[in-house]
């Protein structure tokens, strides 16, 4: 996923990012290291908090 990238190229914490998207940071970063599941409706959230669309989320990195 390209959560981690994308946060930090919007200058967020994964505590702001989680606030924002109503998750909680330990989830945000078990996420970046895909070492957790995401919901459509997580995803969605997060994705809206980023400004892009939830699929560029799931592409694999540049």
């Amino acid at each position: 996923m390209n959560i981690r990238r994308r946060r930090e190229a919007k200058g967020l914490s994964q505590e702001k990012l989680g606030e924002l998207a109503e998750l909680h940071r330990t989830y945000v970063s078990q996420l970046e290291r895909c070492k957790a599941n995401i919901s459509i409706d997580g995803l969605e959230r997060i994705a809206r908090v980023l400004g892009v669309d939830a699929a560029e989320l799931l592409q694999p990195p540049a």
